[in-house]
This record gives C-alpha cells, sequence and structure tokens, in this order.
C-alpha cells in the first residue's frame, strides 16, 4: 500500500510559539510564520477546531472565521497530548517524544498521557514516572520566562501540577480557569504586563466533537459560545498584543467500518501490548514478531490503513524529519493509521473510547490541518 502524504508544504503547528517568542524578542526562537514584531502575544488553543470543520460551519462562527487565516498541520499522530507537546516545546513528536493519547515507556508500560496513568486501566504513575523524565526538552514558556517575558498558562483548575502540564507546560505561572467567562478574562488579564506572553486552552468543542460527532448540532452550539470567547479576548486586545487562535487536530466521524482489535486473533498474534488511539495505533510485538504481525495487520486492514513498521514509518517521516533515539522505542514496532472513516476499536480493554462518534489521530485533511487565525491590538 502506498504511504500517506506527509504535507511538508504546510507550517507545522510547532512553529507557532518560536515564532511569537522571536516576534517578542526572545533569543534563540526562529519566527517561521507571519507575524510582526510585538510586545504581547496570546495563543489560545481550540481543541478539536480543524481547518474544514471551521470552513464548513462559517456561519456559527463569524468573528473566528473572519480573522486573518491560514492552515496549519499538526502531524502524526493528530491527538491533544503530542500537539499541546508541539506548542510546549516548539518541536514535531519525533523529537518531544509526546507520541499519542498512549505510548510505551520502556520499563515503565503503556501510559496514558492524558491522565498519566497504567493503560488501559491501572494506578497513577505521578511517583513512579515523573514528567519530567518523559519530557525533558526545556519549554517554551521556560524560555519565554527566561528571558524576561510575563508568562502565563491559562487552563481548566484541575490541570493545574496534572503530570501532563508538567511535562509540556511548565515554566509559565498556572492560572486555573473554571468556564468560558474566566478564561477570557484571565487571557487578557496575563496581557497586561509590557511584554507578556499567555497561553490558553479550551477543551469541550473536542469533548462534544467525542460525545456528538463533528458538526452535530451540539459541536455547532459549542462552536458559536468559541466564537465569543474569540470575540472577547479580540475586544479586549492591549495595543501591541496578538492573538493567535490554533488547534492541536482537527476530528471525523467513524462509521460501522471499524474493527474491534481484540477479536480478530489475527491482529492479536505476536502481540505484547497495544498503544495510540481509535485513529492511530502502535503495536508492540512480541521477540521476533514484528515482521509476521506487520504482515498480519497489512492483510487484515487493507485499503483501510497505512500499516507501515516502525523504521519505515519513521523514514517516511511520519513523527517529523527527525525522531531521537529516546523516542523510538515509545514508536510502536508496527503503526497503524486509519484511512477514510475507518477506525481500529478496542470495546472491552477501551469501552468509553470505543464507543465515542467522533475521533482523530490519523493523516486525512479533516484531522491534520487546522487553523492559525491571527487578531492584533
Amino acid at each position: 500500500m502506498a504511504s500517506p502524504l506527509i504535507d511538508t508544504g504546510t507550517p507545522h503547528l510547532s512553529e507557532v510559539v518560536p515564532s511569537l517568542l522571536a516576534a517578542l524578542g526572545v533569543p534563540g526562537c526562529s519566527r517561521t510564520l507571519d507575524v510582526p514584531e510585538v510586545s504581547r502575544a496570546c495563543v489560545l488553543l481550540i481543541d478539536g477546531l480543524g481547518w474544514d470543520l471551521l470552513a464548513e460551519h462559517a456561519a456559527d462562527a463569524p468573528v473566528l472565521h473572519g480573522l486573518r487565516r491560514t492552515p496549519l498541520r499538526v502531524g502524526y499522530p493528530a491527538t491533544t497530548a503530542a500537539g499541546l507537546a508541539a506548542i510546549g516545546t516548539g518541536v514535531p513528536v519525533g523529537e518531544h517524544g509526546m507520541a499519542g493519547y498512549t505510548f510505551e515507556v520502556p520499563g515503565v508500560g503503556v501510559v496514558n498521557a492524558l491522565r498519566w496513568r497504567h493503560h488501559p486501566g491501572g494506578p497513577d504513575l505521578g511517583d513512579e514516572l515523573p514528567a519530567e523524565r518523559v519530557q525533558p526538552m526545556r519549554t517554551t514558556f521556560e524560555r519565554a520566562a527566561a528571558a524576561g517575558v510575563a508568562t502565563s498558562v491559562v487552563s481548566a483548575a484541575q490541570f493545574a501540577g496534572s503530570a501532563l502540564t508538567r511535562a509540556v507546560l511548565r515554566g509559565g505561572g498556572y492560572v486555573g480557569v473554571h468556564a468560558l467567562g474566566d478564561l477570557a478574562a484571565s487571557a487578557l488579564a496575563a496581557l497586561r504586563p509590557p511584554k507578556a506572553f499567555c497561553y490558553a486552552y479550551h477543551s469541550e468543542l473536542d469533548l462534544l466533537g467525542h460525545v456528538y460527532g463533528p458538526g452535530s448540532p451540539a459541536w455547532r452550539m459549542q462552536l458559536r459560545q468559541v466564537d465569543r470567547l474569540v470575540e472577547s479576548i479580540v475586544d479586549g486586545l492591549p495595543p501591541g498584543a496578538v492573538l493567535a487562535v490554533v488547534a492541536d487536530h482537527g476530528m471525523v466521524r467513524v462509521d460501522d467500518t471499524v474493527v474491534d482489535v481484540d477479536t480478530v486473533p489475527a491482529l492479536r498474534a505476536g502481540v505484547r501490548a497495544l498503544g495510540g488511539e481509535v485513529r492511530a495505533r502502535h503495536v508492540y510485538t512480541e521477540s521476533g514478531a514484528a515482521g509476521d504481525v506487520l504482515a498480519a495487520w497489512r492483510e487484515v486492514l487493507g485499503e483501510h490503513a497505512w500499516v507501515a513498521a516502525r523504521e519505515e514509518a519513521i523514514a517516511q517521516g511520519w513523527f517529523g524529519p527527525r525522531v531521537a533515539d529516546h523516542v523510538r522505542p515509545r514508536i510502536g514496532d508496527v503503526v497503524a493509521a486509519a484511512r477514510d472513516s475507518f477506525g481500529m476499536v478496542r470495546r472491552e480493554a477501551e469501552p468509553t473510547e470505543s464507543s465515542l462518534i467522533g475521533q482523530h489521530g490519523s493523516f486525512t485533511s479533516a484531522e491534520q490541518r487546522v487553523p492559525f487565525a491571527v487578531a492584533y491590538g
């Protein structure tokens, strides 16, 4: 089967914060995106807001759709842990190593990156697996703060001090919020200092896309609320400030072609562990079984998925132009990326994830392309 098309011509999500920090005068940051010099910058990340979805539902988001917009690509896998890490480190997956919703850490096992627990199901890994060990790179927030920029992370209060926060968002003063109102107010307050950088995060559009499907009435109603959020921040931007609205991935609806991986013997033979998620699987194999597992997954999934060996996927650029040595073992011996509306569920092991209508992770345009929408004070 042909390999997925890697769109290297579209800027990557990981370029957003380094470009803004360069515009703020932070040393060592490259301005690869088109932003002028500014004194204050805010990145507002709307989880799950794909470029294609925004274009299709422009009438529900007139303010956001009316901003100057260009597309970004999020890279593989198109999922939240990887996207937040791209914001927080300024590099793609192959370097920051947050290799998916779930991935194997040698000596520990398969880890759920959002919950920081053994997957599927298991104890908290906070003590056993320090976040700074999993993602040791200096964050973009640490670089900004070291340069004398007032740096803030504005996100849900429940995530303050979480392992994922420490892994990819450490370095900024954390401002815990509870709803859209204090998210907007706190983001604007963070831009008051004469030189400031703020990262703000909103999760509920993604949640409703998962539960009801992207483009559903509930999802569209939430998009309208997101548009009011954007409008509130745009209206309050101080002079010399820029707001950049981005997302970590888009979303697709899966259909009845999904396969329950755990019920197909050919897909479990020689497999010791499974990671990833419904649209993007890491397959970790028993010793010496990788070739047979690769052949079986290719035969069973056929045209429904791109299936590659680890080294093949790395060579094709799935995880970016460079993959660090410590990241390689986190990638499955075999990796499978869903095509069209396909999914690879695990109904017994992952009942919640497998029940969701909206999914993401793979290479389709709907999952990969997100907006870079800009407003100036």
